[in-house]
């Protein structure tokens, strides 16, 4: 008895892995495949096997981001290895993922004058330089800073600095 296919659309319920997929399947080929995970934005990393390899089937293959291209018959220990492989750059990928939308949780939290202030401080302006641009008092910037650190889970102003910078990069 068959087992059922999950749809393209429970794809973003699913745990991410590794797609390991054959060149030639029936109804969907393998380059097919990764042009439809593409498509889906999965970014899970695909090994692509064949016993029919040629260079140009190896090229689109690279080029729809496989992680690896094998030719059969396979190594069971070159195939664990490039899973490994692909599923450890997969984890460094999500986690680098996570840490950005961790730091745009924290930078959206911010009020509009906090994000201001930022900005300057950034810019590398004094509290005094600040506090006379926006017309305000030094010791409300100190303030500002003070909920900034808060806000932010920082306790100086380079990290402050360095998460302004990764934010406006994103």
């Amino acid at each position: 008895m068959p087992t059922a296919r999950p749809s393209w659309e429970a794809l973003p319920r699913l745990a991410p892995g590794c797609i390991v997929t054959d060149i030639r399947m029936p109804r969907l080929t393998g380059l097919k495949l990764q042009e439809r995970l593409a498509a889906a934005r999965c970014r899970w990393p695909v090994v692509v096997i064949t016993g029919h390899g040629d260079v140009e089937a190896c090229r689109a293959a690279f080029r729809n981001g496989a992680a690896d291209f094998l030719t059969k018959p396979v190594d069971e220990q070159v195939l664990i290895d490039t899973v490994q492989a692909a599923l450890a750059t997969l984890d460094g990928l999500l986690a680098a993922e996570s840490g950005t939308a961790s730091l745009r949780i924290k930078l959206e939290r911010l009020s509009q004058r906090e994000a201001e202030i930022l900005a300057l401080i950034a810019e590398g302006r004094s509290t005094k330089e600040i506090a006379r641009g926006l017309a305000i008092s030094p010791r409300t910037v100190d303030t500002h800073r003070a909920h900034l650190a808060e806000k932010l889970e920082t306790t100086s102003v380079a990290e402050m600095v360095r998460l302004h910078l990764v934010g406006a990069d994103r």
